[in-house]
């Protein structure tokens, strides 16, 4: 039985839990894995995700790294976060998920991100959330058309660095409704 299956908790049995030293083999399951990445360019090596890890641990007090828990059990599934970008000249909130294959589908990333939301409007520093999911990604389209971002454009994103990624450019008007 797959752990879909054996998921009875309802979406809104997602939290939100700091990044932590405990996440980082969270982070090899996101990041390390082929199929997890197959829309960010591939996977990244065990060394990449190490720095990545320190750098999620040491973040600036404008960027925010979330694991995502759900279920009865209060299973690591995921994770969200939001950071400071300058964006064609403007300051702005660049939000990120993933969520590992077993749980995909069900809505957690949809609750996850409309938590990382709320906590960005409450601090009240960027007007504007932008999110740059591969066109060829439709689920993480659909999370921002569920999200409530706008279709900006169609673009060329540096993901990870040295990767030139084609995705769309969607944003969320932080300070609006």
């Amino acid at each position: 039985m797959t752990k879909r299956e054996q998921a009875t908790g309802p979406v809104s049995d997602v939290a939100l839990h700091p990044w932590s030293e405990d996440d980082l083999l969270l982070l090899e399951k996101l990041l390390g894995d082929p199929a997890m990445t197959m829309h960010l360019g591939g996977p990244e090596s065990l060394e990449q995700i190490a720095q990545r890890h320190q750098r999620y641990l040491n973040l600036p007090e404008t960027d925010h790294m979330f694991k995502v828990v759900w279920g009865p059990k209060s299973e690591a599934v995921g994770s969200v976060g939001y950071w400071q970008k300058n964006w064609r000249d403007q300051l702005m909130y660049e939000m990120g998920w993933s969520v590992l294959p077993a749980y995909q589908g069900l809505g957690i990333a949809t609750k996850a991100g409309e938590a990382v939301i709320s906590k960005a409007r409450l601090e009240n520093r960027h007007r504007f959330m932008h999110a740059f999911p591969s066109v060829s990604n439709p689920a993480s389209n659909a999370i921002c058309r569920k999200l409530g971002f706008s279709l900006i454009e169609e673009c060329q994103f540096e993901y990870p660095p040295g990767n030139i990624l084609t995705v769309n450019d969607w944003r969320l008007d932080l300070f609006g409704k």
